[in-house]
């Protein structure tokens, strides 16, 4: 099967919901559980300047997202981009989250002027922590308490990448 990465559109709010739905993805990001169509259609209609959504689709399906949040709040910091991404819980280990993260560093690094990329992953993330380590990415730092799941906080570890000189 083929995947195929693109911009995410304002109409692709529902499939976006869904993939946020996953209990994986409530689980591993801070998304909160019982997302509202409402909110979610907001959200994508209204991306801020400087942030860029993208989506894989599999036979048509999206089957993951990911965003890439510019840090140009502050002038010292426009060489940064900041990484979020999910893939549906059925899509795991099926290639999916290494080529939204290909697609995004190359998004970053080649087209933004992106030096450094950052991103947190809860501690106990294997498979995120290994796909993020496969490219490039390192842990800087542990971020304790860094969120509330499940009744309990949770421990995140701040991880980046510099691109290559």
């Amino acid at each position: 099967m083929t995947i195929t990465i693109r911009a995410a559109e304002p109409e692709d709010f529902e499939a976006i919901r869904e993939v946020m739905s996953q209990p994986l993805a409530q689980k591993y990001t801070l998304q909160l559980p019982f997302p509202s169509l409402d909110m979610w259609k907001k959200r994508m209609a209204n991306m801020p300047e400087g942030d860029h959504s993208l989506v894989a689709e599999m036979d048509g399906k999206i089957v993951g997202n990911f965003g890439l949040h510019s840090q140009a709040k502050s002038a010292r910091r426009r060489h940064i981009g900041y990484v979020g991404m999910s893939v549906h819980d059925a899509w795991h280990r099926r290639g999916v989250g290494d080529a939204l993260l290909r697609a995004g560093i190359d998004l970053g690094e080649n087209w933004l002027q992106y030096t450094r990329l950052e991103l947190t992953v809860f501690v106990d993330n294997e498979g995120a922590l290994a796909l993020y380590k496969k490219h490039g990415f390192e842990i800087e730092g542990t971020l304790r308490r860094y969120g509330f799941r499940e009744g309990k906080f949770v421990d995140a570890y701040m991880m980046s990448r510099l691109k290559p000189v």
